[in-house]
């Protein structure tokens, strides 16, 4: 099984605390909707005839991109990786769409519903409008709200919404509302993360100016703690640390990434893996639409070595409610590093931060809490 990812970069604006990269360049849209669709023709064998069963777009801004440049990439994916079969294909895959609240309008959205997407993954953050401004958000509240809404009337029942804790100055009680008004929205799916303060942000050089406070651990603790029992008693499964989901409406696209699939990535920053080696894409538009346009997307790569793919086993699985795979992880690296892994976590599972499920290593609940340290103490460095 393999993904495919598109890296959409266009942006209105840019948000104060992202770093993933992101342009205003949209008058290089045509340009780039060209070089994706070449690099998604030359690139096929990279999956090593592995069939495709998830899509994501991401961004940047997806929703930013119009009907007919969606329409042209499908149509290369369509021809290039299902023999013109995708239509056929479609309701056995996940295709998924990053969108912003503001660009989900009615219109905008039975456009997209003509289009082969089953799922909206919704950057929504928080449902605080005076710390939506103070983000840079386009959105308000009350936007937000209503995308939902209108993805649902649409005809789109996948539905996930991202929110971030750990805000500058939040408090218990602002969670607490933001949790509930998630909940109210019955959506399928909802990835939580903690702000971190990304160095070269402008919300970084805020905190370093004392412009804004960066909440205590002890809140932190408090606010993941509210997440996970708030979540997991409304119905969500807590499948990955930073993910819940109703029964059966797990992220496949992300899955594919902790359990070590292969997946292309395409566009200016993308990452690529194949099991052996892991590329990444020029993070400038213009340089990777030069490099296309000359025949090849401008990348690196890096050959992973036994230790490299040990460590990712353990970072990625690790994260997951399923964990560590002990059997996989003697097939594919033998018994020295099988070995080495329970040596590394047995005075966790002595203080009940790691757990043995049949053949699955896994974080507790307590270990959850902890859980880059207990990773890092696993891994061969």
């Amino acid at each position: 099984m393999a993904g495919i990812y598109i890296h959409i970069p266009f942006c209105k604006t840019r948000c104060i605390y992202c770093d993933f990269y992101s342009t205003t360049q949209s008058e290089l849209m045509g340009n780039y909707v060209e070089s994706v669709c070449k690099e998604l023709e030359t690139r096929k064998d990279y999956l090593h005839g592995e069939p495709v069963t998830t899509i994501y777009f991401g961004g940047g801004t997806p929703s930013q991109i119009q009907k007919h440049h969606f329409e042209q990439i499908f149509k290369t994916i369509d021809n290039v990786y299902f023999n013109s079969q995708l239509s056929t294909l479609n309701s056995q895959l996940e295709i998924t769409l990053e969108a912003n609240p503001d660009d989900l309008t009615p219109d905008y959205l039975k456009d997209i519903a003509s289009l082969p997407f089953n799922r909206i993954s919704m950057g929504i953050q928080t449902f605080n409008d005076e710390t939506l401004k103070l983000l840079k958000r386009r959105h308000t509240a009350g936007q937000a709200i209503e995308a939902v809404k209108n993805a649902r009337t649409a005809g789109f029942h996948n539905i996930s919404i991202d929110l971030i804790y750990g805000l500058p100055s939040e408090s218990l009680e602002n969670w607490r509302a933001d949790l509930n008004t998630a909940l109210q929205l019955d959506v399928q799916h909802i990835s939580a993360y903690h702000l971190i303060y990304e160095e070269d942000t402008p919300l970084f050089a805020m905190l370093k100016n004392h412009t804004v406070n960066e909440v205590g651990e002890e809140d932190s603790n408090l606010f993941f703690a509210e997440l996970i029992d708030t979540l997991t008693a409304a119905g969500y499964e807590h499948y990955e640390i930073s993910n819940f989901c109703l029964p059966g409406k797990q992220s496949k696209h992300n899955s594919s990434y902790w359990d070590g699939s292969i997946y292309l990535g395409c566009g200016p920053s993308a990452h690529s893996f194949d099991g052996i080696n892991r590329m990444w894409n020029v993070s400038s538009l213009t340089s990777y639409i030069k490099g296309m346009e000359q025949g090849t997307a401008i990348s690196e790569q890096e050959i992973l070595d036994d230790d490299t793919r040990y460590n990712d086993l353990i970072i990625t699985s690790l994260r997951t409610s399923k964990g560590l795979d002990l059997e996989l992880l003697e097939k594919e690296f033998g018994e020295e590093y099988l070995d080495y892994c329970l040596k590394m976590a047995q005075k966790h599972l002595n203080t009940n931060l790691l757990k043995h499920i049949g053949r699955y290593l896994c974080l507790t609940r307590q270990g959850i809490f902890v859980s880059d340290g207990i990773m890092s103490d696993l891994l061969r460095i």
